[in-house]
């Protein structure tokens, strides 16, 4: 028997759309121990809990996917998404510097503002202009300044088998309507969360094996596209009749504004984990087949 110490990997959020994908991919590291904490069982905005977890478990390396994901209730509810998104991040990275445990902490692409034009890099400036991308920057700014190996993940526009996503709500929508409004004007690139977990679990495997990662490195899936043209997509893959029209920010009010540009550049994980990113379609049909798939069984 291999007396090797297995690495022991938290994950919390895991009722989320990104912990359920990493849950399943989990089975293919027995190397590995993986345990998975929803906000019942582990909620991190409870300090004193996170510390005895800690204490029981040894822990390794803690993989966030917690969030407050309710971009337009967060403009109510400013306080809930700061104590999540921020405040619980920085009780995570500090209990992970005290534990030698590597923190990995999952950042949106919503720390942008949208006004460049061109694919933004790690390096560009932050300037959010909503709650949820306030209290996501205010999460990574604590995160460093608590510990500064922590690494976080920022992505865009994520989707995949679990949880509520755009895919999802396309697909039903794209079906009971004949007629629908989309935006058009807000770009961007959707991330499947399969791929993303895939990418989360090769940092995982490599820290495991000794290498050190720290800092902030983008991930989606390759290609530009909007809102509009992701929902047209949608339509194409499940041979919807319903009729699709572009429509501005302007003309589709929410509580909460979006970046009208989020295009994130990652050359840096590509070079970083020698690895190639799916196209954004191959991605989204991949997705819908699971999701007929599991709709069938």
């Amino acid at each position: 028997m291999n007396d090797k110490k297995r690495t022991t990997i938290l994950v919390t959020g895991a009722n989320g759309q990104l912990a359920g994908e990493i849950k399943l991919l989990s089975e293919n590291y027995p190397d590995h121990r993986f345990l998975f904490a929803d906000k019942a069982s582990l909620p991190i905005d409870n300090a004193d809990l996170l510390e005895n977890f800690f204490d029981q478990q040894s822990v390794d390396i803690c993989v966030n996917c917690a969030a407050y994901t309710a971009v337009d209730l967060a403009e109510k509810d400013a306080d809930r998404a700061f104590a999540v998104n921020a405040y619980a991040v920085e009780s995570l990275a500090r209990i992970c510097k005290n534990k030698n445990a590597k923190l990995i902490h999952i950042s949106t692409d919503y720390v942008y503002d949208g006004s460049k034009k061109e694919p933004l890099k790690e390096t560009d400036a932050v300037a959010p202009i909503n709650v949820y991308g306030k209290s996501k920057l205010k999460g990574e700014e604590l995160a460093f300044a608590e510990n500064p190996e922590t690494l976080v993940i920022r992505t865009s526009w994520v989707y995949g088998l679990f949880g509520k996503n755009f895919v999802k709500t396309m697909m039903r929508l794209l079906i009971e309507k004949e007629e629908l409004n989309v935006v058009a004007d807000q770009i961007g690139c959707p991330t499947y969360t399969k791929d993303l977990a895939q990418v989360i679990l090769i940092f995982i495997d490599k820290i495991a094996a000794g290498e050190n990662f720290s800092g902030i490195y983008n991930y989606s899936n390759y290609g530009i596209t909007s809102w509009f043209q992701f929902a047209q997509y949608i339509k194409e893959v499940i041979g919807s009749n319903c009729k699709l029209n572009p429509v501005s920010s302007e003309q589709y009010i929410t509580p909460a504004l979006r970046p009208l540009y989020s295009v994130l550049d990652t050359t840096k994980i590509q070079e970083t984990l020698k690895i190639e990113i799916p196209f954004w379609k191959v991605s989204v049909a991949h997705c819908i087949e699971r999701i007929i798939e599991g709709r069938q069984q």
